[in-house]
């Protein structure tokens, strides 16, 4: 599917094909019976959330967005194109959010205040257009994905920055993970559903790895919040993922050589060089 797709539901069917760019025993006593373990409690995700209050920066329009509460998402670890993965839930699903009068998106990193002109451009071509947003307490892997469409049509409408339209599609990838990731084996029509879901994420993060380049020529860093060092490490891992090895290893190579770079980077980026040297023997690039 297209990254936009569906957005005709929503009343946005001409932004569907917009353009981007982890003691003793005691004797003779019977033996008391066995405690049973205590069953750990369902992880309830309400339990983790709050609403937070934003007035829209198009339509001015007050409203509350769930959030997470700091220090209660614990971090396992990151997948190695930065994804960070966490304990029984996933919070990346409520880093966007949409105003539920206009259709306004962004992801929470860009939430403030917005120049006339972005405005005006929103009002023409988002506002009271959006429909179907329903404000539901959790959010479901769908109903995230829905709000990052809505995200990356709205930053294509105000004419944003490479790097945030980029950083959309590089959350929207890690969130179609997601989902993928929680699908269950027993579902029907598993097989297809994995397939489809490994094809709307590649989408998403082609188109991220495509506006991430562009912005890295015209934009000063950070970029999207990132350093050089850790730009150019994420663009090894998308170049390496779709087959552009020559561009994997000279952004490799440039990490390597970066004095500024931690150690830490350092030895994922030698763990990518291999990783990308066994992927061009594979494919036969050299002997």
């Amino acid at each position: 599917m297209g990254l936009l797709d569906g957005l005709s539901n929503m009343g946005l069917g001409k932004l569907e094909g917009a353009e981007i760019f982890e003691e003793e025993k005691k004797p003779a006593a019977p033996a008391a019976p066995a405690a049973k373990p205590k069953e750990e409690a369902p992880f309830d995700e309400a339990s983790v959330l709050f609403d937070k209050s934003v007035t829209c920066p198009v339509c001015d329009f007050k409203y509350t967005y769930r959030a997470v509460r700091t220090g209660k998402a614990r971090l396992l670890g990151q997948d190695p194109d930065l994804r960070p993965k966490y304990d029984k839930f996933d919070p990346g699903k409520y880093d966007v959010v949409v105003c539920p009068k206009c259709g306004y998106g962004t992801l929470t990193k860009y939430l403030g205040p917005l120049p006339a002109a972005q405005v005006k451009l929103l009002k023409e071509g988002i506002s009271g257009r959006v429909r179907g947003i329903a404000n539901t307490p959790i959010l479901t892997y769908d109903d995230s994905i829905q709000r990052y469409q809505l995200a990356l049509a709205s930053s294509i409408v105000k004419r944003a920055r490479d790097s945030e339209k980029a950083y959309v599609c590089l959350k929207m990838g890690w969130t179609i993970r997601g989902k993928r990731e929680n699908v269950p084996i027993d579902a029907p029509d598993y097989d297809e559903k994995i397939s489809q879901l490994n094809a709307d994420e590649n989408e998403a993060l082609k188109a991220a790895y495509d506006g991430f380049i562009s912005a890295r020529q015209k934009e000063q860093f950070p970029i999207a919040g990132m350093d050089e060092v850790t730009l150019d490490y994420l663009l090894a891992v998308l170049a390496a993922r779709f087959g552009q090895f020559d561009t994997a290893q000279k952004m490799i190579s440039g990490i390597l050589m970066n004095k500024a770079a931690n150690s830490r980077i350092k030895d994922r980026a030698r763990d990518l060089k291999e990783m990308v040297l066994e992927q061009m023997k594979m494919k036969g690039e050299f002997s």
